[in-house]
């Protein structure tokens, strides 16, 4: 009895010595729980946490948790070939709103974002940026309008979202023999127009310029750098489901963030000119119906239908189910996967991130305080 008791005693003890020299093992992030109690990191000057606000959503976006902001968005008026000025699209009293949160927040940088798209009725599809950038008088006209809008409203640049030379998704015009050199011209006038101290940007693709056998495709990365501010990545949308769209790293999907990254270093294109793009809402498809749900509408989703929360170690990004199935319905973001994306992002020298868009998040800002102390934690 006594050496069983003994022996007993010893195998506690080397179970209990094992237990404790084991390496611990990180959980993996819980359900999309907001924390209890939310604490901003301080701001950081040279950090960007940016957000584009659109004309057709509700609301004033918090300035406290953003150092800059896209109000989107303005469309070019082009009429039989030539540039004839620009305007915003839907009502002037809302851009209004938003460049005022200037006055009690000085700090908060407003841009004016330009799109490549037509919805005010007044205009149609003349060519766009395609043709507006082909001749030295169009480009010099845009760029005098720009300095022009800024002055007169006190805002600190434009954003110009041409969505892609070269390559039309949506209808717009494009030339693939001349679009993204003419690109560039257009971003060097545009600077030499609002001189050092108006902002210049660009929503990116995730990948450098393309040539192909009618030309090229999407935007010269070295050859536009020396006239930008900075460039915001759109590292969302880069799959569809069964994978995931903004995933951090992960071969199944057609490309992810590691890759952006590594295509504009290649490319020549700094890290710290590079702010990583986050999506509030998560990818379904490109066509079905619906092709995508904003974050607030996943929250919302039937339990008794859809798992949400999921989350996928390899992407890094979570996900949802359909319960019936088990199958993957969208990939998203969230407070933890936007946490680990800004740990990435610090360690690589980038200056930020952004959202698209700033509607889509949930009522209690679940997202934004995460892009926030992503952004502004030491790291």
């Amino acid at each position: 009895m006594y050496r069983a008791m003994k022996k007993f005693c010893y195998l506690l003890f080397f179970l209990l010595v094992m237990s404790c020299s084991r390496e611990k093992v990180e959980p993996e992030p819980g359900p999309d729980d907001e924390p209890e109690v939310f604490v901003p990191a301080e701001r950081v000057e040279g950090r960007v946490a940016l957000s584009y606000v659109t004309y057709y959503s509700q609301g004033i976006p918090d300035p406290t948790l953003l150092t800059h902001i896209c109000y989107a968005f303005a469309e070019l008026y082009v009429v039989n070939g030539q540039y004839r000025e620009f305007r915003l699209q839907g009502d002037m009293s809302r851009f209004a709103a938003v460049a005022d949160l200037k006055k009690d927040h000085p700090g908060l940088k407003v841009l004016l974002a330009f799109t490549h798209t037509v919805v005010n009725k007044d205009n149609a599809q003349g060519g766009g940026f395609s043709v507006l950038s082909r001749t030295d008088e169009g480009r010099k006209a845009f760029a005098s309008d720009c300095l022009d809008f800024i002055q007169e409203w006190g805002i600190d640049g434009v954003d110009i979202g041409w969505e892609f030379p070269g390559i039309s998704w949506s209808g717009h015009a494009c030339d693939p023999a001349s679009d993204t050199q003419n690109h560039v011209l257009l971003m060097k006038q545009l600077r030499e127009t609002l001189g050092p101290d108006y902002l210049l940007t660009f929503p990116g693709y995730v990948m450098d310029v393309r040539k192909n056998e009618k030309g090229s495709r999407y935007i010269d990365l070295k050859a536009v750098e020396p006239y930008v501010d900075f460039v915001n990545v759109m590292t969302y949308d880069m799959d569809q489901a069964p994978h995931h769209h903004s995933a951090l790293e992960d071969s199944r999907a057609y490309w992810d963030c590691v890759r952006t990254l590594l295509a504009y270093r290649t490319a020549g294109f700094p890290p710290e000119k590079m702010v990583l793009g986050v999506p509030f809402y998560g990818r379904i498809s490109f066509s079905s119906s619906p092709s995508a749900l904003t974050y607030r509408q996943i929250q919302n989703l039937d339990p008794s239908m859809y798992t949400i929360g999921n989350w996928d170690p390899t992407a890094r990004v979570p996900y949802v189910t359909k319960k019936s199935s088990g199958a993957f319905y969208c990939g998203y973001d969230n407070a933890a996967s936007i946490a680990m994306k800004g740990s990435w992002l610090h360690a690589q020298g980038m200056k930020g991130m952004m959202c698209w868009m700033y509607n889509g998040d949930d009522e209690a800002g679940t997202l934004r305080k995460a892009m926030w102390n992503a952004v502004m934690k030491p790291q």
